[in-house]
């Protein structure tokens, strides 16, 4: 639940479009917290988010609580695991299923990681080749699609990407498959990756990611 009144409430700086900070809002939407929501003008970046976090990147939570120390979390996967540990109702870290298997949430981050560390460089040079009309777009589009074989593979064996049942996988990976999706439409469409596709497109067409994605009044 997100809102424009701060009212003692912990404070998400954020950035409509930016994958990390679209992440943690899916995070903060399945855990049903209540979050002031400040969307952030690049160019006129508030003071209070710059004193809470010097490196200025969002997403940015900040948490106060009455008689505590300020505490902030300015990574977008801490973000998620934050919220989720608050309150999971979906199960996304897959901690209320019978016979829990712990490699789950391990295989989750271990993929989370790969993403973060491998695709999205990678997809950063992609997106610049076809801004820029390099000539190395192909080749660019190929390491990326390196992943995306992966989570096609993972999709052909269940309804989601770690198991039958959504997880923080999902929500995790999603901004930056959306990125990849975008850069060349017509490509992607034709592309050999119908799985991940429905996948993206249910996310895509869904209230929670309609929800997500509303624009909030800038800071």
């Amino acid at each position: 639940m997100f809102t424009d009144e701060i009212n003692n409430l912990p404070v998400l700086y954020s950035l409509r479009n930016c994958p990390y900070a679209i992440r943690a809002r899916l995070a903060i939407y399945k855990s049903k917290q209540e979050i002031a929501l400040i969307d952030v003008v690049l160019t006129n970046k508030p003071e209070e988010m710059i004193t809470a976090s010097p490196k200025g990147t969002v997403p940015i939570l900040v948490l106060e609580q009455e008689g505590e120390p300020l505490k902030v979390i300015d990574e977008s996967l801490d973000i998620m695991l934050w919220a989720l540990k608050k309150a999971d109702p979906d199960d996304l870290l897959h901690n209320k299923q019978e016979n829990t298997d712990t490699s789950k949430l391990a295989d989750m981050l271990s993929l989370i990681a790969i993403f973060d560390n491998e695709f999205k460089t990678q997809l950063e040079k992609y997106r610049c080749a076809k801004r820029y009309h390099e000539d190395n777009l192909l080749e660019l589009r190929q390491a990326c699609e390196k992943h995306l074989h992966n989570i096609e593979e993972r999709l052909n064996q269940h309804s989601f990407i770690i198991s039958d049942k959504e997880s923080l996988a999902d929500i995790a990976l999603l901004p930056f498959i959306r990125q990849f999706a975008k850069v060349e439409r017509q490509w992607y469409l034709q592309s050999p990756y119908p799985k991940l596709r429905q996948w993206l497109n249910n996310y895509l067409q869904s209230p929670m990611f309609s929800k997500v994605m509303a624009i909030h009044k800038p800071s």
